[in-house]
């Protein structure tokens, strides 16, 4: 069982190698990297390369490490109670599977999706490292011991938003997902879009990497930005001689699917402002 990318993801040497030795070592893959840079598309594509089902889940604020193993409805069982329905009588309708039980109890092997880990609180990662590790829980309510039938292959993301705890690492094989160089990126768009101009991804490409490197930038636009703007432009068909950097006007055509903030949009028009004075 083996990732070798798929024909709708350009995966890197380096990030095959890192999912093929976390699937040998039978490790959690954490997975970090820039927003925007595949981390969450990785999981789906492995799923897809291997022929496997995939269960993800998102990670919010306020999630807590125990709606993965699954939740007691206890006020709903004293409502029953109660109201004399015989529901009462079996624990179990009150119980709630998360999605840990959901990859345990699978009668196939899956991939099983953490998304963004590190949005939730510092206790998290935490509180699932037993069940990630011996891959099982024990159900208090009904006493019974849910263990993996078939170890899921599990992948975690993070963009960094807060350090995650050394005893976390210790036990999960880490990658980082580089920003691509514009020969990857070039990959990618054509993926995306078949076909596309070779010109204009040159011209756009180019423009992308200069706005990338703008000093003072509070958010540089990610791999999925850049896609959606490339879209744009090819709707708009856009002359990929427009594109070509004039610094009297240093906003970028469809500036609003790269530049998510007031505070870069104003950077740009200092910058033309200035550049419109020395000119």
């Amino acid at each position: 069982m083996r990732f070798e990318g798929t024909p709708a993801y350009v995966a890197d040497k380096d990030l095959m190698v890192a999912v093929n030795a976390a699937i040998a070592l039978e490790r959690p893959l954490l997975v970090k990297g820039e927003p925007g840079t595949g981390k969450t598309e990785l999981a789906r594509q492995v799923a897809l390369a291997l022929g496997l089902d995939l269960i993800e889940w998102n990670v919010k604020s306020t999630t807590k490490a125990q709606q993965g193993l699954y939740e007691y409805d206890a006020v709903s069982r004293l409502r029953d109670s109660q109201l004399g329905d015989a529901r009462f009588n079996d624990i179990k309708n009150y119980i709630k599977r998360g999605k840990l039980w959901d990859a345990f109890t699978s009668d196939r092997k899956m991939v099983l999706l953490i998304d963004e880990i590190d949005k939730a609180d510092i206790e998290f990662p935490n509180d699932l490292l037993q069940e990630l590790d011996r891959m099982e829980f024990f159900v208090y309510e009904t006493g019974e011991t849910i263990r993996a039938a078939h170890r899921p292959i599990v992948i975690i993301t993070s963009n960094n938003e807060k350090e995650l705890p050394d005893a976390f690492l210790r036990r999960s094989f880490f990658h980082y997902i580089r920003f691509p160089d514009v020969e990857t990126l070039t990959r990618i768009v054509e993926v995306h879009y078949p076909g596309i101009k070779r010109e204009l991804v040159r011209a756009a490409l180019t423009q992308f990497y200069e706005i990338r490197e703008v000093p003072g930038l509070k958010k540089r636009p990610s791999t999925s930005e850049v896609l959606d703007w490339i879209r744009l432009l090819v709707v708009d068909d856009v002359d990929p001689a427009d594109l070509r950097g004039d610094p009297k006007n240093a906003l970028p055509k469809l500036h609003g699917a790269l530049l998510k903030n007031e505070q870069d949009v104003h950077l740009f028009e200092r910058l033309a402002f200035m550049a419109r004075r020395q000119g």
